[in-house]
Order: C-alpha cells, then structure tokens, then sequence
C-alpha cells in the first residue's frame, strides 16, 4: 500500500516557505521518492500570507491540486495562528510544527480549539545561533522531515549537504552555518 505524506506550509513572503518546500522536494526526490513541491500565493507581495505544499510518496502522484486534508502542518510564522485557520483539514492523528520561542500550550488557545499533536521549534533562537541571521526556514524543513519521517536523518542532512554545496558553491560559510542550522533543529524540536 503506498503511503503519501502531505505537508502544508504557512508562511509570510521573504520568510522562506517556499523555499523549504522546493527544498524538501527536491531532496525527496533524490532519495527516489516521487514528490510535488509548490507555492499558492494570495498578493504577491514581501510579508503577505503565502501557503506551500509537498507531497512525498514511494509512488507515483496522480493528485495535481492543493493539500486541502494534511498530515503535517508547519507554521513559519506563529502570528499566522490569530488570523488563520492553520489546523483546517488536518488529518487526524497530525501533526502541527509552530516556529515559536513560546510554550505549545501557550499557543494552543490560538489554534481554534485544536487538541493534536502541537509541537513547537524556536527556529529565530537556531538560525542566529548557526547562521547568525533569522532564516526560519532551514531549521522548520529539519525539523518536520524529523516529525514526518519522510527520510533518514543522515540521508537527509546528507543531500541537503550536496545541495547548499551547489547552491552556495562560492560560500562556504554559507553551507555550514545552515548544515549547523539543520543539525541543531533536529536536536530541538519538541
């Protein structure tokens, strides 16, 4: 039986959401998974609420559309909870990811009484702390492949490796302060 894994992002424009689900797609498709990795923009503009999606299977996709009923959710930016539905759809037995220096139940009351599985990564406290800047997106993508199970660990610190190497080929500083920025939030997330 195949098992698909659908992720959808929540994000604001410049925040990185996109990236990280081209991102993971990309390293999905590597390992020899079938993926879809996109974006649903509203108004295209910096700070404006954008959604991404991935979907990563061991067989071929036939669905093309949006991920209405996901099993993961990953919030980029916590101040989405007070005006979005983050939780709308989400399967049962899911699970959401909140970038968030606060408490899960601290935030709970903000998620339209949704009672699941809330687990929170302080991605500002990792990406300073590894990158010396805030790119929440490295540390978000590590830590819902870790909730998600989608890939070993190793395989995918591995191809993220080879892929920051490419993309950062005359940065090296670049590629290990975000291989850092990944190690420490697969340490994090709780």
């Amino acid at each position: 039986m195949s098992r698909t894994t659908e992720i959808r992002w929540h994000g604001r424009g410049g925040q990185g959401a996109k990236t990280a689900a081209l991102l993971l797609a990309d390293v999905a498709f590597k390992t020899g998974k079938e993926v879809q990795g996109f974006p649903e923009y509203g108004p295209e503009r910096m700070g404006a609420p954008i959604t991404a999606y991935n979907r990563i299977s061991d067989e071929k996709i036939r669905t093309h559309s949006n991920i209405y009923e996901p099993e993961y959710v990953v919030v980029v930016d916590e101040t989405l909870l007070e005006s979005i539905d983050v939780t709308a759809g989400l399967k049962e037995g899911g699970c959401v990811l909140v970038n968030s220096n606060k408490p899960a139940e601290e935030l709970r009351p903000l998620m339209n009484g949704y009672e699941g599985d809330l687990k929170v990564l302080d991605a500002r406290k990792v990406s300073l702390a590894a990158l010396g800047k805030y790119f929440p997106n490295t540390p978000l993508l590590a830590g819902v492949v870790k909730l998600a199970g989608v890939m070993d660990e190793e395989v995918f610190l591995r191809e993220m490796r080879e892929s920051f190497e490419h993309k950062f080929a005359r940065k090296p500083e670049v590629v290990e302060g975000n291989m850092r920025a990944l190690e420490m939030a697969l340490k994090e997330v709780h």
